[in-house]
């Protein structure tokens, strides 16, 4: 008998007694990666995407294997999302998963990473309650309260405002816990929300909002919107006269931001994750990662999506790396024990509610162009 055949009955016989046979080193460690790529937030999963492949292009191995990428589109939809998780866990049978942008997305996916016992680390799901309660679920971002409490700082110390107002997407769950979470700390610092308006996703008309904000001369509207309807606020604010200044969240961070509102986003803020490549103070991981986005995509500036995915790949490798085996569980225990690991968007820990710890990043748009104004920590 061949030694093909041999080993093919030695590897039947041991299925057939319900033995699990050891690793081989050509054997394939699969990642599994759940984002958007098609619908809403399209634009930033795919630019996480692309994050998480550079990260493998340079490191495609780990432990003495190969790595592979299992990608599912969760076309920016909750079901779509926790459907694609269920295969990553079940049909594809990865080690762990990466995924995903937007915190809707997220909670439907954590569901079912938690009965399936997959550990999962998203990209930049910031909504406290992706990781609440979770064993499975991590993060390698900061999370809205964070966020939002920073965001307070900056307008009320920094900025010197004290009227703000408050624009909300009320079917986002992104959009609705940052902007609570700004009102909180903002009114707890001494300052004054003297509206606090809504609208839902997909809006065009922003008409009956802006007239209200403008009758009560804001100094300041927080408005967490995803870039697409965030631009199209800040274009009717300005056709209508509004004098306010405006300022948003992390999904504000696109690229595509300055094309849509063209000069009406001029003087926008936004709260970021730390990284941008106008940063003066680059860490040696955040130049690393620059530099290989140029040779890869010499014709597209990296953005903190791409940041964000990459980070993640890195930090998955290195929980491989300490678990010494591709397993579940394992690499469950080592995520939650990272500590001190020097990343792109700083030097990143994760807690005990498995939330990252990182800076939270300010931007501002001048002249056209996204200017990285530094760090602020919230009070």
């Amino acid at each position: 008998m061949k030694v093909g055949k041999i080993l093919s009955a030695i590897a039947l016989a041991a299925m057939s007694m319900g033995l699990a046979l050891p690793a081989q080193a050509d054997d394939p460690i699969r990642i599994g990666v759940y984002m958007p790529l098609t619908g809403q937030n399209a634009f930033a999963g795919q630019l996480e995407l692309e994050g998480i492949q550079l990260a493998h292009k340079i490191t495609p191995t780990v432990l003495g294997r190969p790595v592979e990428l299992v990608v599912v589109d969760n076309k920016s939809d909750k079901v779509e999302a926790a459907n694609a998780v269920k295969r990553l866990a079940e049909r594809d049978n990865v080690t762990a998963i990466i995924g995903t942008y937007a915190s809707s997305l997220s909670l439907a996916g954590g569901e079912v990473a938690e009965r399936a016992k997959v550990p999962v680390l998203a990209t930049s799901s910031t909504n406290p309650l992706v990781t609440q309660g979770k064993k499975y679920y991590f993060r390698a971002c900061f999370i809205d309260p964070y966020q939002g409490a920073a965001a307070a700082t900056y307008v009320y110390k920094t900025l010197g405002f004290k009227k703000a107002a408050v624009l909300t997407d009320v079917v986002s769950d992104y959009a609705v816990g940052l902007s609570n979470f700004f009102k909180k700390s903002y009114k707890k610092l001494g300052g004054e929300i003297v509206a606090d308006l809504k609208y839902s996703s997909g809006d065009q008309d922003f008409t009956a909002q802006m007239t209200e904000l403008i009758s009560k001369q804001p100094d300041l509207v927080f408005m967490p919107a995803y870039f697409a309807e965030g631009a199209i606020i800040m274009k009717q604010a300005r056709e209508l006269g509004a004098t306010f200044a405006l300022m948003g969240g992390d999904a504000m961070d696109n690229p595509d931001t300055v094309k849509i509102a063209g000069q009406a986003a001029e003087g926008f803020m936004q709260t970021a994750f730390p990284y941008d490549m106008t940063m003066k103070d680059m860490n040696d991981q955040a130049k690393a990662f620059t530099e290989a986005w140029k040779k890869n995509f010499p014709d597209k500036d990296p953005n903190v999506n791409a940041t964000l995915g990459y980070t993640c790949y890195n930090v998955l490798i290195d929980a491989l790396n300490r678990a010494g085996k591709a397993d579940r569980e394992a690499v469950t225990q080592a995520l939650a024990d990272t500590k001190g690991l020097p990343t792109p968007v700083g030097i990143l820990t994760i807690n005990a509610t498995h939330d990252a710890e990182i800076p939270v990043g300010i931007l501002k748009y001048v002249d056209g162009k996204r200017v990285y104004l530094g760090e602020i920590v919230p009070e």
